[in-house]
């Protein structure tokens, strides 16, 4: 007799099966569309989840319907022993897919161990392959490091997905050779439109490259792309170029176009539950945890916030407590 899943969903049937779960807020690069040039200000070690509560929460929200869990940061690697863990989550029941977002920067070491554990898939972050115009926007000089890991991720037959944040007056110019990238590899571009998470180095955003107009820009230099059918909880519109091996896809983070299918969860590295990317955080995990709650108890609350959630990010953004014309560094929840 098969045993058949449980399914999650929210109060607008939206199934809830895909964990982002942030491991540190730290980050080696000063990428100014994130945090000030001064970085953010860390939380204390001890207030970040232990690896152990983190494992405990996946296990609870395996239960309830979760089958995919994405790494994030800050950088992943920064936090010590991440491929341990990694492993322990690989072996948590239910857990079927287990991914990475990473910088790049500190991966390379680890790929093989990655590889021999299952991970399928890294998103890689890369916004130009210009080194000086890497290095104004990280404010750091590593472009060649996060190359090395991107053709050792390929070598080593794992998907790579490069997230490039598109900066009006940044990186225009790069949008193109990334995009050329697909031509020979067998690699996802994604363009994404650029977000107010900056840590408060800057106020409300224009985004004068939304999601129409970048396309059109491929296109004037591509050809017409032809689009790709879509999955429920995509957040990308995929695309090939004729000739390309590769596909292209394009994000519409701040105009929010795929809200009505999000799948997603964030925990964040300090145990806030997010349960869209432009909530305040709608439950606090670590204190749940710490408080000695039992298993049942931390399963109820979670259920109960996700009975509560917004329909789209709009809706989220309105009912944040203060509005803020400047978010949280993308840092400290998760990607």
């Amino acid at each position: 007799m098969s045993v058949v899943s449980p399914v999650l969903f929210d109060n607008h049937g939206r199934p809830l099966e895909y964990l982002r779960l942030a491991v540190t807020d730290r980050c080696n690069l000063r990428c100014f569309y994130c945090m000030p040039e001064e970085g953010i200000q860390y939380l204390p070690k001890q207030e970040l989840l232990t690896y152990e509560e983190m494992e405990r929460v996946v296990a609870l929200l395996a239960g309830l319907g979760v089958r995919k869990v994405r790494l994030t940061g800050g950088e992943p690697f920064v936090r010590r022993d991440l491929v341990p863990f990694i492993g322990r989550l690989s072996e948590i029941p239910g857990i079927d897919d287990i991914s990475l977002t990473t910088n790049g920067v500190l991966t390379a070491p680890h790929i093989p161990e990655l590889a021999r554990l299952g991970i399928r898939t890294v998103n890689l972050s890369l916004d130009t392959l210009d080194r000086a115009r890497f290095a104004r926007i990280t404010r750091r000089d590593e472009l060649p490091r996060v190359l090395d890991t991107f053709y050792a991720l390929l070598a080593a037959g794992i998907k790579v997905k490069i997230n490039a944040v598109v900066m009006d007056g940044q990186n225009i110019e790069d949008l193109v050779p990334l995009a050329e990238l697909t031509r020979d590899l067998p690699v996802d571009v994604r363009f994404i439109e650029e977000m107010p998470f900056n840590g408060g180095s800057h106020g409300a955003i224009q985004i004068p490259w939304n999601h129409l107009r970048i396309r059109e820009h491929l296109e004037q230099h591509l050809g017409l792309l032809t689009p790709i059918a879509t999955k429920p909880g995509d957040t990308a519109s995929h695309y090939t170029a004729t000739g390309h091996q590769g596909r292209l896809g394009i994000i519409a983070a701040y105009s929010r176009t795929f809200c009505g299918t999000c799948n997603r969860l964030r925990l964040t590295a300090e145990g806030g539950l997010k349960t869209c990317l432009y909530d305040q955080g709608v439950l606090d995990v670590r204190a749940l945890l710490r408080a000695g709650a039992p298993d049942a108890d931390v399963t109820a609350a979670l259920a109960q916030a996700f009975r509560h959630r917004a329909a789209n990010g709009f809706e989220a953004e309105r009912q944040r407590p203060v509005h803020q014309l400047s978010f949280e560094s993308m840092s400290t929840i998760g990607g």
